[in-house]
């Protein structure tokens, strides 16, 4: 037999809420489901704890502490990306099958772990009559896969009820080992930012035609010199100061050749910036805004030369630039007056969050306390989460998942072989639990 909060797990993630932005495609079955059950497997919360509905299928609850003067939200999302049928899954995504001491498929990690570690965490609290010292606020919403309305819907009730949260939990980081080349211990990586998420589509226009008669540069290829252009003209690079930070803290358990530069990252950026750079993508994109060309459309056949031809641009905005700065730059380096740019989603990145700050130092002892062998340190986040839409009403919000995982663990995440081990997710339990019971 399983662990009672493991089977809770299992019974939600075999329930495939997948989002999409067009609502029509959605499931909403699926997400009714997953509220039922919900409620049923957390009896305790539904009947303690205030319920307001936000969007489709969000959750806001409100349990009331001994005082409402800093009252903190817990958050998660309901949701899920949808799985790859021609991915080579070890075991069927929805299954939630137990191998090798972990829950495997989709939403494991991302992000119904934490919802049910919440969720427990508080059943728990609950059972043994606890209340928190502070009011605190589970917000689980229910398209962040999408980047939908239901955490906005969450912030706007809060603003309508006058609540300012003293600080914000969301996923973003984790207990993650092999983060960085050399570094044996484990980071409990803390995100105190997240790049901004913003979309861009560069069109081209033309007369088309028949392909027997072809025209020197027409859309397709002007496109085309368009997209390399912009690969070929990063922005530039730079190391923030939460990166200086987050690379003071490790220094110590650095090989002996990077302690000098890491230990010493403020007085040395632009080695340190160039070392990130060049050591891959992954840890370039820790230092500028970065380009991804995602999507491709031109002629609707083979013998059909394009009229209009478009690609679409997933930005990352870095903290430091701004959606501004980014437009401004891809009019630079494509340098074409008929390449049209066109913004369709726009986020800038998401303001920093104090680190020398008793909310910080609180989340960080409890990972230290839950997790010794880990490092806590600050870092920014590269992906987007629902806390981004909090930054308007809290200036101290973080991204945890109090989970260790691993460097396949993370790849894993909207990818293939999802799984969260068994040990590992009930030791998030606790670490939700002890930061609720420290709560002062």
């Amino acid at each position: 037999m399983a662990h009672p909060a493991v089977e809770k797990l299992q019974a939600l993630v075999r329930i495939p809420t997948v989002s999409d932005r067009d609502w029509a495609l959605v499931d909403t079955a699926a997400f009714d489901e997953l509220l039922a059950v919900h409620e049923r497997l957390f009896p305790r919360l539904y009947a303690a704890l205030e319920l307001t509905r936000v969007g489709s299928h969000g959750l806001l609850f409100r349990w009331a502490g001994a005082s409402g003067a800093r009252p903190v939200v817990l958050m998660a999302h309901l949701d899920v990306v949808p799985v790859d049928g021609s991915a080579p899954w070890q075991h069927p995504p929805f299954s939630a099958e137990i191998h090798d001491g972990a829950v495997w498929g989709r939403g494991t990690l991302d992000d119904k772990g934490c919802l049910v570690a919440i969720s427990e965490a508080v059943e728990r609290l609950l059972e043994q009559g606890f209340t928190p010292a502070q009011d605190v606020w589970l917000s689980f919403g229910c398209d962040e896969e999408v980047s939908g309305t239901a955490a906005l819907e969450a912030v706007a009730e809060l603003t309508r009820r006058g609540v300012s949260p003293w600080f914000v939990v969301d996923e973003g980081g984790a207990v993650a080992g092999d983060a960085f080349p050399g570094i044996k211990p484990p980071v409990g990586a803390i995100g105190v930012s997240e790049k901004g998420t913003t979309s861009v589509v560069l069109t081209v226009e033309g007369r088309g035609g028949h392909a027997s008669t072809p025209a020197r540069f027409g859309p397709t290829a002007r496109l085309a010199r368009a997209i390399l252009r912009v690969d070929r003209s990063p922005m530039r690079a730079s190391v923030p100061d939460t990166t200086v930070e987050l690379f003071r803290r490790l220094a110590p358990h650095a090989p002996l050749p990077m302690r000098p530069l890491m230990r010493n990252a403020e007085r040395l950026r632009p080695a340190l910036t160039r070392a990130l750079v060049a050591a891959g993508p992954e840890s370039a994109a820790m230092t500028r805004t970065t380009f991804a060309t995602t999507t491709l459309s031109g002629s609707p056949a083979l013998n059909v030369i394009a009229s209009s031809a478009r690609a679409g641009i997933n930005v990352r905005v870095m903290v430091g630039d701004t959606v501004a700065d980014v437009v401004a730059h891809l009019r630079k380096a494509v340098a074409d007056e008929q390449v049209a740019i066109e913004v369709v989603e726009e986020g800038e990145a998401s303001p920093v969050s104090p680190v020398d700050d008793d909310a910080f130092r609180l989340i960080e002892s409890t990972v230290a306390d839950l997790f010794p062998e880990a490092v806590p340190a600050p870092y920014v986040m590269m992906a987007a989460t629902d806390s981004r839409h909090f930054t308007g009403i809290c200036e101290r919000v973080y991204r945890f998942a109090p989970f260790r995982m691993s460097k396949a663990q993370r790849q894993a995440i909207h990818s293939y072989d999802e799984r969260l081990g068994i040990d590992d997710f009930l030791l998030g339990i606790d670490w939700y639990q002890r930061l609720i019971e420290r709560l002062t």
